[in-house]
């Protein structure tokens, strides 16, 4: 089984800063990418930020300056750095790892039950 926790959500004034971690647990052979998604209330979850296993990242325009994502590889953990919040970012961040479990098995993503982030104005 594989599990992913995320960790650092809250509340925070607008112009404030939060990190997120998500650390990725269980049976994992190798993993090719992860990634934060979040999903406000009424809305579509979407992508916020995702990195590669060589170290490219990718960045919803919204986000973009003012997040950064990074990774430990050796602990299968995924950071998400979130600097100049805005009332928008206000959602429920899920944390997605695409992986195999061993090296004959398919790519699976994989999901965290997510961690609420609320900026108030």
């Amino acid at each position: 089984q594989v599990q992913l926790v995320e960790s650092g959500g809250g509340l925070v004034q607008a112009g404030g800063s939060l990190r997120l971690s998500c650390v990725a647990s269980g049976s994992i052979f190798s993993i090719s990418a992860m990634g934060w998604y979040r999903q406000a209330p009424g809305k579509q979850r979407e992508l916020v930020a995702v990195i590669m296993s060589g170290g490219s990242t990718n960045y919803a325009d919204s986000v973009k300056g003012r997040f950064t994502i990074s990774r430990a590889n050796a602990k299968n953990t995924v950071l998400l750095q979130m600097n100049s919040l805005k009332p928008e970012d206000t959602a429920v961040y899920y944390c997605n790892a695409n992986l195999k479990q061993q090296g004959s098995a398919p790519w699976l993503n994989y999901w965290g039950q997510g961690t609420q982030v609320t900026v108030s104005s």
